[in-house]
């Protein structure tokens, strides 16, 4: 739970003394100014006493735990006098009405001063520590952090240099580094001492060393089995051929070949559907090979599609390392497995949270937060069994649709927060894991034609929905529908997804592994929801996200942001993922920032937007949704998405500060924005309020006793959960986050009214909606 400072704790004393006072006099415990700074906002919370070595502030009695940590990374022991004194040292806030907990900023590792990043290997598999291993990881940079023509370097907490191997992907609009893979040899770690690297910007880009001749022949034939209705069918890498993708990383440390071949029967013909898809890593270092294996269902427009049941099985050389009976692959769907040819290495990779949030690619998690030990723990618990397999779905809800507050709905699931956040291993393994799962869902379609994922762009007529005469072309006279299952039975699937609540299942996992197969994952989702609604209601090719509910408008706009934003710049769907998302930036600008008619509160107002109450109300949570995966948007980069945010920042501030309202009705489930569905919205938040509100709610002071009692909640509670971290109100804060930037002086008064509520959820067991204003 968010902790509160004496300031704040004062401050929530007179939001329930004085209602009508704090109404008409916003908080000021955050500074002011045009925008905010995080460590002011840390400061205002916390107290300043110390900070740790990212510049987080953590308070004094998590200074005492950091210096203790601090000695036991450099190997030195406590001294008696150390324990003595850390007796005597008075508590943080003696006068306040309570000691506040330890504020320690839950560190993974410690960050090398003066780095951009830090990474940390650990010794997973307990072998002996000095023999080189292999590692390969993706990093984000912010836009100039690595500036056009430098390259990387990296460095040991002691100051040795570290050979690396640098991979570019993407680059920001200034032309400096946005996302690369970097791979190094380096000398395992004793268990429970990770190895740390920092990276720094070097003076200039070394060219990269060509691979190894012939360094990925140096596995043995790597093959997959299938047993269908007791026919043998078989796919090796000895027959495959270059795939999408390439030479996925080219250098002296590590090379990645992308491969692709279909299953063959007894007779060698190619099976219509099933395709293996191999991607070798060769380490020629290291004399150990990764080999990714990946069976797909998904060619988008192969006739009679079906669920096949096989017996699964993949052998290395002679060795069979791998076998599922009974196997269901459902259609356009796909599994995926790794292995080790030369053995594991037995070291993990992780990541600089403050890094990767201070790169502006994930939203800014409140730096003071810790994930509990119980959820971590509780991670680690659920990521075992049967859920882990292929053709499960992992951590994610296999019926997306399910409704109630869940762990994997926000801009990123709870598990990838959590990691962000606390950079644990658990966390860590449940998020890759279930994004390897990911591909179970039937939602990825490839293009046969070009090998990718298919674009809207190439068939700007698809559909997964409406009539086939829908699907038609009218400029090519070619019906773009996919071919239907006949009996429908022949596709049938236990899970379902849907986009109204879409999980983010592959970005992080892409942003820190830089794995081929995390790009396609979201790539597949990204395109599924463009292509998935009636082509005119999308306006073809334009791939419009409007006929969606408001928080699949949401979800998808994030997912597609995210394409567009990571896709590496040399591939060739990166164009295809911007052109989209420039045209629904268009629309929304043109729906409801430019247009006089649209309504004045900043909400939106289109298809599914106006169905509650008799078709006169809206639910503010699916509507912050949309503005806190706008507010995402600014924040990845697309600044053409600035003045819709404007826009969108008021219907959340408004609800928290505007004249004639209370904000405790913020969090409402749905709020009355019209008298009938045929009447004009209102055209203020006042008459929102009285609209929605019961009688004795308006006839009692805002956030006064009597007002909790006529809602049935504590004193100054908001509505819709205020304890879940999933809640109502914690929908709203990213929302209310994001607009603190965006709206100005009002922003930031809606944010610090908002943080001096005093019934605050626990975000330390998921913290999806944990966001902070930067």
């Amino acid at each position: 739970m968010f902790r509160s400072s004496a300031l704040l704790t004062l401050l929530a004393l007179l939001v329930l003394a004085a209602p009508s006072l704090v109404q008409a006099q916003p908080a000021s415990s955050l500074p002011a100014g045009r925008g905010l700074d995080p460590r002011k906002v840390v400061e205002s919370r916390y107290g300043k006493e110390a900070r740790d070595d990212s510049g987080a502030f953590i308070g004094a009695a998590g200074k005492e735990k950091q210096d203790k940590q601090d000695k036991q990374d450099n190997g030195e022991q406590e001294k008696p006098e150390d324990k003595k004194q850390a007796r005597k040292r008075p508590a943080a806030n003696p006068d306040g009405p309570s000691a506040p907990a330890p504020l320690a900023l839950p560190r993974a590792f410690k960050r090398i001063e003066g780095s951009l990043a830090t990474v940390a290997i650990d010794n997973t598999g307990g072998a002996q520590a000095g023999e080189p291993v292999p590692v390969t990881f993706g990093q984000v940079f912010a836009p100039g952090a690595v500036a056009r023509g430098q390259g990387l370097a990296g460095k040991t907490a002691d100051g040795k240099p570290v050979a690396l191997q640098v991979d570019a992907k993407a680059r920001h609009p200034d032309g400096s580094l946005r996302h690369a893979l970097i791979s190094a040899l380096l000398p395992r770690p004793a268990t429970g001492a990770p190895l740390r690297i920092g990276l720094w910007p070097a003076e200039r880009a070394a060219a990269a060393a060509p691979a190894a001749a012939g360094a990925e022949l140096d596995v043995p034939e790597v093959s997959v089995i299938a047993l269908i209705d007791g026919k043998r069918y078989t796919a090796s890498t000895d027959g495959a051929r270059a795939a999408p993708g390439g030479r996925w990383l080219a250098g002296p440390v590590a090379s990645e070949s992308q491969l692709a071949v279909p299953l063959r029967g007894p007779a060698g013909q190619a099976h219509p559907h099933l395709v293996a898809r191999f991607a070798l890593r060769s380490y020629p270092g290291a004399k150990r090979t990764r080999i990714d294996v990946t069976v797909e269902n998904s060619w988008a427009y192969e006739p009679d599609p079906r669920t096949f049941t096989y017996d699964a099985e993949v052998v290395i050389g002679k060795e069979s390392v791998w076998r599922h009976p009974a196997l269901p692959h459902y259609r356009m769907a796909r599994w995926r497995k790794l292995f080790w040819a030369g053995g594991d290495p037995g070291v993990e990779v992780r990541h600089d949270g403050a890094a990767l949030i201070a790169s502006r690619a994930v939203p800014n998690y409140d730096p003071a937060l810790q994930i509990s030990e119980k959820a971590l723990s509780r991670l680690g618990d659920r990521w075992q069994g049967p859920v882990t397999e292929p053709m499960s779905t992992g951590l994610a809800e296999n019926r997306m649709a399910t409704t109630g507050g869940r762990s994997d709905i926000g801009l990123l699931p709870g598990w990838t927060a959590s990691y962000v956040v606390s950079t644990d291993p658990r966390a860590r393994r449940a998020m890759l894991g279930t994004a390897d799962l990911a591909g179970s869902f039937s939602a990825h379609y490839r293009d046969k034609r070009t090998g990718l994922p298919i674009s809207l762009l190439d068939y700007p007529y698809m559909t997964t929905l409406g009539q086939r005469e829908h699907a038609r072309n009218p400029a090519t006279g070619k019906n773009e529908g996919f071919p239907p299952c006949v009996p429908r039975e022949a596709c049938a699937s236990p899970h379902r997804h849907d986009v109204a609540h879409q999980p983010s299942l592959a970005y992080v996992p892409y942003l820190v592994t830089g794995d081929y197969y995390y790009l396609e994952e979201l790539q597949f989702w990204a395109m599924f929801n463009a292509f998935s609604s009636n082509p005119h209601y999308r306006q073809g090719a334009k791939g419009l996200l409007k006929p969606y509910q408001v928080r699949g408008q949401a979800w998808a706009l994030r997912t597609l942001a995210h394409a567009a934003y990571i896709t590496p710049d040399a591939h060739p769907l990166k164009s295809h993922f911007l052109r989209i998302l420039d045209s629904n930036l268009d629309w929304y600008h043109t729906r409801y920032v430019t247009n006089a008619q649209a309504n004045r509160l900043g909400f939106v107002e289109e298809n599914y937007a106006i169905v509650y109450l008799g078709k006169t109300g809206l639910a503010p949570w699916q509507d912050d949704f949309f503005t806190s995966a706008v507010g995402h948007v600014v924040e990845l980069g697309f600044d053409k998405a600035r003045p819709l945010l404007a826009w969108k920042a008021n219907f959340p501030v408004q609800r928290m500060t505007g004249s004639g309202t209370c904000w405790i009705a913020a969090s409402q489930y749905s709020l009355k924005v019209r008298d009938t569905p045929a009447s004009a919205f209102y055209a203020s938040i006042e008459q929102v309020y009285r609209a929605s509100s019961k009688p004795e709610v308006l006839g009692a002071a805002c956030a006064s006793p009597e007002m909790a009692a006529a809602l049935k909640l504590a004193p100054g509670e908001m509505p819709g959960y205020s304890k879940s971290s999933a809640g109502f109100p914690s929908n709203l804060q990213p929302a209310l986050a994001y607009a603190a930037g965006a709206a100005g002086k009002a922003g930031r008064e809606a944010w610090e009214r908002f943080m001096a509520r005093p019934v605050q959820p626990d975000y330390s067991g998921s913290p999806q909606f944990a966001i902070v204003p930067r």
